[in-house]
């Protein structure tokens, strides 16, 4: 396993400084986390990214990619309602576009799961991922930030019909499937066996589909192959006949998706261009704006410099986990391959664990080896 260049202690301490007044209990996560969770959250994707390993009684099990989850998993096990959390410790990935590139790295952060005002918490979040970044020394530092929520709202502005609006936002974070949207390629039903257990699953909620789906097979005997689980064949299956049910974009649609995904720039440069885009229902839009413009002067009031924030609409993150803001604070000596910092809003996360009753969620992230000007990774 590949190791990170270890850095000086003094830079080390500068690093972890902002972090250690950010008011939060320090914790230890396990190492070892349930793989089929991770899976079921972060998309099946993310399994050539995960270092997968034989769990407690033989059950898969992978090495922490980071600590958001089993955080969130222990803030939940506590019982707590709200939490503020301070991790450090090693994390454990393959690098993106290589098979056999496996990491341990140095994370240290914050989750935040409390009830105050979102945008603040916000901008508080990336301001606190910012200077732990900027502590190490490096002048060629970017914040970029992106919205899965402004993505969401902008949707809504078009007026959609409620499944196509719905599917259009699933596919986000999923380059290939919204280019196809994009383009009108989405794959159609075929009129198989296969398009009518499509349409049945597609009347369910998903985790009924799969369960649907795992007793067809019981019952036929039949053994899943190639590794995927019922939880992504129903997914698929549900996403199929929701094509034909919803219909497509119009080209003038599609259009103003692409101007939209288009947009990078500085963040109020960037805002305007997302308003003059929006459809007619353009109420649930102009509320994300506002909040952005909040957000913005919190995060430059708690030391972000102005001049180095970029809104990118299209930009997002392999975890599926993530609904809302999220943000990486990239150096121009590193490349966007190797962010230096990284957080963002997941106020869904832990109702998909099991939560009953949740408060907001936010978080953040600074690898140290990166942020140390030194250094090289």
């Amino acid at each position: 396993m590949r190791l990170e260049r270890s850095i000086p202690a003094e830079a080390l301490d500068a690093i972890r400084a902002p972090f250690l007044l950010a008011g939060a209990a320090p914790v230890d996560a396990p190492v070892l986390q349930p793989l089929g969770l991770l899976l079921d959250l972060a998309g099946e994707a993310m399994r050539s990214r995960l270092f997968v390993v034989s769990g407690d009684g033989g059950d898969e099990a992978c090495l922490r990619p980071d600590f958001t989850v089993a955080v969130a998993r222990q803030h939940l096990t506590s019982g707590a309602r709200a939490g503020r959390y301070l991790y450090e410790g090693k994390a454990f990935r393959v690098a993106p576009r290589s098979s056999d590139r496996a990491e341990e790295f140095l994370q240290i952060g914050v989750e935040a799961f409390e009830a105050a005002d979102p945008v603040a918490a916000d901008a508080e979040i990336a301001a606190l991922a910012w200077a732990g970044a900027a502590a190490g020394g490096r002048d060629d530092l970017t914040l970029l930030l992106g919205d899965v929520g402004l993505f969401a709202a902008f949707v809504d502005s078009l007026d959609l019909t409620p499944p196509l609006g719905a599917r259009l936002k699933r596919t986000f974070s999923r380059p290939r499937q919204l280019k196809a949207e994009l383009e009108g390629d989405a794959a159609p039903v075929a009129t198989t066996e296969r398009s009518r257990i499509a349409a049945l699953l597609a009347g369910l909620p998903e985790a009924e589909a799969a369960a649907v789906l795992q007793e067809l097979w019981s019952l036929a005997g039949i053994e899943p192959v190639g590794g995927r689980r019922p939880a992504e064949i129903a997914h698929r299956l549900v996403e199929k006949a929701e094509v034909v049910r919803a219909g497509r974009l119009s080209q003038a649609e599609a259009d103003k998706v692409r101007a939209f995904l288009a947009v990078s720039d500085a963040p109020d440069a960037a805002l305007d261009a997302i308003a003059a885009l929006a459809g007619p229902n353009r109420a649930p839009l102009d509320v994300a704006i506002e909040g952005w413009r909040r957000r913005l002067a919190g995060m430059i009031a708690g030391g972000v410099p102005a001049e180095r924030l970029v809104l990118n609409a299209a930009f997002g993150r392999a975890f599926g986990y993530y609904d809302g803001y999220l943000f990486e604070v990239r150096s121009a000596a590193l490349g966007e391959e190797r962010p230096v910092a990284a957080g963002g809003r997941y106020d869904g996360l832990p109702a998909r664990l099991g939560a009953e009753t949740t408060t907001g969620a936010v978080g953040c992230m600074v690898r140290p080896a990166r942020a140390y000007a030194g250094g090289g990774e």
